[in-house]
C-alpha cells in the first residue's frame, strides 16, 4: 500500500508539472507576441511622428503677408505656407512666388514676390513694359501699370545667384524696384510660396 501511494504521489506530481510547464512556456511565447506588437506599433507611431515633422517643417511653414503687393493673387493678412525643399531639388523659376528676406536681414520680416528675372539675365523697365535680355516679358498673370522704375532706371545686369522680383500690384509693391530690396540673392529665398490656409474665402493653391 506504501508503494501504491508512492507511485500516486509521483504520478500526481507529475501530472501537476506538466500544465505548469506548458502554462509557461505559453505565457513566454504570448508576451513575446506582445512584445512584438507593440514594438511594431511603437516603430509604426515615431515613423509617422518623423514624417509629420519633416512635412511641417519643409511644407508648413507659416508666413503672413504683409501689404497688398500681391494684389490679387495675395491680401493683406492671408497667412501662407512655404515649400522651403522644393529649391533643394530644383531652382527657382520665372514666375515663382518666392518667401525671402532682403539682403538677408534676420530682423526684417518676410518678403513674397514674384520673379522675374533669372541669374545671368539683364532686365529693363520701359514704358510700363519688362524687357529680360532685351526681349519684352509676356506675364499670364495679372499685375497693375509700372508708374515708378525706382532703380532700374536703366538696364540691370543680375549677377549668377540673383533674382529680380515684383510683386503683382506694381503700383503699390516694395521690390527689386527698391534700394533697399534690390536683387534678391539665392541664399536668401526661404522657399515657395504654394498654398494659402486662411482667411477661407483665399483658401486654395497659390497660382
Amino acid at each position: 500500500m506504501k508503494r501504491r501511494r508512492k507511485k500516486l504521489g509521483f504520478g500526481r506530481v507529475r501530472k501537476r508539472t506538466k500544465p505548469v510547464r506548458k502554462s509557461r512556456k505559453k505565457k513566454f511565447r504570448m508576451n513575446l507576441h506582445q512584445l512584438s506588437i507593440v514594438g511594431k506599433w511603437i516603430f509604426k507611431i515615431a515613423v509617422v511622428c518623423l514624417l509629420a515633422f519633416v512635412a511641417v517643417w519643409y511644407f508648413g511653414q507659416q508666413v503672413s503677408t504683409v501689404g497688398d503687393s500681391m494684389n490679387p493673387v495675395l491680401s493683406n493678412g492671408d497667412v501662407v505656407l512655404v515649400n522651403r525643399i522644393v529649391y533643394n531639388a530644383t531652382t527657382p523659376k520665372r514666375g515663382d512666388i518666392i518667401v525671402f528676406k532682403p539682403k538677408g536681414n534676420e530682423n526684417a520680416h518676410y518678403y513674397i514676390k514674384r520673379i522675374i528675372g533669372l541669374p545671368g539675365e539683364t532686365v529693363e523697365i520701359m514704358e510700363n513694359h519688362i524687357y529680360i535680355d532685351g526681349e519684352k516679358l509676356e506675364e499670364d498673370y495679372e499685375t497693375t501699370d509700372i508708374d515708378d522704375v525706382g532703380i532700374v532706371n536703366e538696364k540691370i545686369q543680375l549677377d549668377g545667384d540673383e533674382y529680380f522680383v515684383l510683386g503683382d500690384n506694381r503700383k503699390s509693391s516694395e521690390d527689386s524696384r527698391n534700394a533697399d530690396i534690390g536683387n534678391v540673392k539665392r541664399e536668401y529665398i526661404y522657399g515657395k510660396a504654394w498654398f494659402v490656409l486662411s482667411p477661407k474665402k483665399d483658401f486654395g493653391f497659390i497660382r
